[in-house]
């Protein structure tokens, strides 16, 4: 699929206070280890850690959604996909420590998802909001691979501030750097709708 743009993304658009807001509601609930579909974390630890590397709560507070979701049909709309879409995931509020990393993957499966209230979606749109102040953290940059681009690696600097928010289409390859010092926050969410055509 060609697109014209990328990604689309919106610079300190959520509030500080809203971003705050986030991260204690977050850090009081209890995390746990990030995860990849076919990994079990029990039994390949090792492994796991060598594509994925992070701490994870999971959230679906209406106020959240609320706060986010105008931003991807906006996104949507500006960026030219017109992504059909009517239904979002779990977001997922994620905390990179030092070291701590996500390689090279993408968000979207092959097949539609087969049960509950997503059976027959697949990702179409990924979000991504910064919670952190880039002030408190070194490394952990986004990066995307853009396979048929000449310039193949894109650093997403534009999205470093707190309360930025970047939208992609779920089937583009990305990663998260390992941070170097400090811990970076953001929220991750998954906009689903029915498999293209």
């Amino acid at each position: 699929m060609f697109l014209n743009n990328k990604y689309w993304y919106f610079d300190s658009i959520v509030s500080p206070r809203t971003c705050d807001h986030i991260i204690k509601y977050a850090l009081a609930h209890e995390d746990r280890i990030g995860t990849i579909g076919g990994i079990e974390t029990t039994s390949n630890l090792k492994l796991l850690y060598k594509k994925r590397k992070s701490n994870i709560v999971w959230l679906n507070d209406r106020w959240i959604y609320k706060e986010i979701h105008p931003y991807i049909q906006l996104a949507n709309q500006n960026a030219g996909w017109n992504f059909q879409w009517d239904w979002s995931e779990s977001c997922q509020f994620t905390k990179y420590k030092k070291s701590q990393h996500y390689s090279w993957h993408i968000d979207s499966n092959s097949h539609p998802y087969t049960e509950g209230s997503t059976k027959g979606k697949i990702r179409k749109l990924s979000s991504i909001v910064s919670l952190s102040d880039p002030s408190t953290y070194t490394g952990g940059e986004l990066e995307f691979d853009f396979k048929e681009s000449k310039q193949k690696i894109i650093k997403c600097e534009e999205i470093k501030n707190k309360g930025s928010i970047i939208v992609f289409p779920s089937f583009l390859w990305h990663r998260v750097k390992p941070v170097t010092s400090g811990t970076r926050y953001s929220l991750v969410s998954w906009h689903l709708g029915n498999p293209f055509v």
